[in-house]
């Protein structure tokens, strides 16, 4: 639902997850639930250096590769279908994962590295 209270819950059970005293770095976007007054206050409830949010720079969705998956799967497979049931759905997202899987394309990165502004990527 794209909201800090998800966004939260998601973090406790990361949190629960792993070791104490376990630093825990996620990348991710500048999505508002990412740096809300809510989150921002379970983080300030946490010890220090628990959570460490690494930001990929503003308008940089090409970075976040799950993204560019899923818009892939959505143009190639979901657009226009119908379907009866959760069921169904499941069945065709899952049937499409085996079809992309058993002949795997190798991503090969363009971008350079020397491009990235390392001040654009903020943290928190």
């Amino acid at each position: 639902t794209h909201k800090s209270s998800d966004f939260i819950q998601f973090l406790k059970i990361l949190d629960a997850k792993y070791p104490e005293g376990d630093t825990i770095r996620l990348i991710l976007d500048n999505h508002s639930a990412h740096t809300s007054k809510k989150t921002r206050q379970f983080l300030a409830a946490l010890p220090e250096d628990r959570l460490v949010f690494v930001f990929t720079p503003t308008h940089t969705s090409w970075l976040n590769m799950i993204e560019s998956f899923f818009s892939k799967m959505t143009k190639q497979m979901l657009k226009g279908i119908r379907v009866n049931s959760k069921e169904e759905l499941s069945e065709r997202i899952y049937r499409y994962f085996d079809e992309i899987n058993a002949d795997p394309i190798v991503y090969h990165w363009t971008y350079k590295m020397d491009e990235i502004d390392p001040d654009e990527a903020a943290t928190i």
